[in-house]
């Protein structure tokens, strides 16, 4: 019963791999980069659909897939003057095949921290 029900629901079976640095060094332009990878064994997900963003504060920043990758998106995110530590995380949403329509889930990441580093 257990299992028929994870499979109804969809099963956000998805893993967040955060791929940046934890500490950078204050740039110019006050925009910082980071990378997530997402990997799922659930088969019904339709990799096409995925929408990942980053969120740092309340605000949502669109990823774009890395070159050459198919399963790597990347971003940037701004610090404000003088930030000593950005702290983000990623959401990823997407569709997948269930019994009748199509259906869409998400799967938030933890918090992580970014430390800004003086030269």
């Amino acid at each position: 019963m257990l299992l028929l029900g994870a499979l109804l629901t969809g099963c956000a079976s998805g893993t967040i791999t955060n791929l940046t640095a934890k500490q950078q060094f204050r740039n110019d332009n006050g925009f910082y980069p980071i990378e997530a990878a997402f990997a799922s064994s659930q088969q019904s997900l339709i990799w096409p659909s995925i929408r990942p963003v980053a969120i740092s504060g309340k605000e949502p920043f669109p990823m774009h897939l890395t070159t050459l990758m198919t399963n790597r998106w990347e971003t940037i995110i701004p610090a404000p003057p003088g930030a000593k530590v950005i702290y983000y995380r990623f959401k990823f949403d997407y569709s997948y095949n269930g019994f009748g329509p199509v259906k869409d889930n998400s799967k938030l990441s933890p918090v992580y921290r970014l430390q800004i580093l003086d030269k």
